[in-house]
């Protein structure tokens, strides 16, 4: 890991950019962490970290004044880093069925899905190496935010998880739901009921596979992006029960 820059926030938290190989990335610590600090990742969909900035930082102070660092990566083929054929055709075969106003099928779902859940995950899980070797980070670890096929995958793979905050979504492969029944951590699901790009009824689905014992479906009326501000005073008293 090589750090690139710092600054600090107006608020204390300290941001610092890094690169792990050619992959970007950004940290964000508290002010005056009280000792071995938790840490939680923060996903987020594929539209470059530069375009996701505003609102990653956003939760990552409000996750540094919970006490917690937070850290996220550019997702592969996405913002500065190389365009990837095979996530580009599954973009445009979804842009296209939208378009034409047509279903969109499993075919296009795993397209546009898998071959990102097989390239991002390893990626955390070297991103998690790095960070939980850094002075002042030592664990537990939470994720929060989508894209909800990475958070499930790596849900099942790394048990350095402990907690996750995700984002209710539909376009998910079956394979991906299927895995969905061995996620055991606890879960706090957000789920916007009147959002124009998710199947409400497949969001449900999603959220019944999930074999962990403690879930909880947190759902409010509105858009995809009309999530309410208490929204995330909830989500994160779920992570400082379980990362503290």
């Amino acid at each position: 890991m090589h750090f690139t820059s710092e600054r600090r926030l107006d608020d204390g938290v300290l941001e610092r950019t890094f690169t792990l190989g050619d992959i970007p990335g950004i940290l964000w610590t508290p002010a005056s962490p009280p000792g071995p600090t938790p840490l939680v990742l923060l996903g987020h969909p594929p539209l470059g970290l530069g375009a996701m900035h505003p609102r990653l930082a956003a939760r990552a102070r409000h996750a540094a004044a919970d006490g917690f660092a937070s850290a996220t990566i550019e997702l592969p083929g996405s913002g500065d880093r190389p365009r990837l054929p095979v996530l580009e055709q599954g973009r445009t075969e979804l842009r296209r069925a939208m378009r034409a106003g047509e279903a969109v099928g499993d075919e296009i779902v795993d397209a546009l899905t898998l071959p990102l859940v097989d390239r991002a995950v390893p990626e955390w899980q070297t991103a998690l190496d790095a960070l939980l070797s850094l002075p002042g980070i030592g664990g537990p670890v939470g994720f929060s935010g989508g894209v909800i096929s990475v958070a499930i995958r790596l849900a099942v793979v790394e048990p350095r998880l402990r907690a996750a905050v995700l984002f209710a979504g539909s376009l998910v492969p079956r394979a991906i739901v299927e895995e969905a029944r061995q996620v055991t951590i606890p879960l706090h699901v957000l789920l916007q009921w009147d959002d124009e790009g998710n199947d409400r009824a497949a969001s449900l689905d999603l959220f019944d596979a999930f074999g962990s014992k403690e879930k909880s479906l947190h759902a409010h009326l509105g858009g995809h992006t009309g999530v309410p501000p208490f929204a995330g005073e909830a989500a994160a008293r779920f992570f400082t029960r379980h990362l503290k």
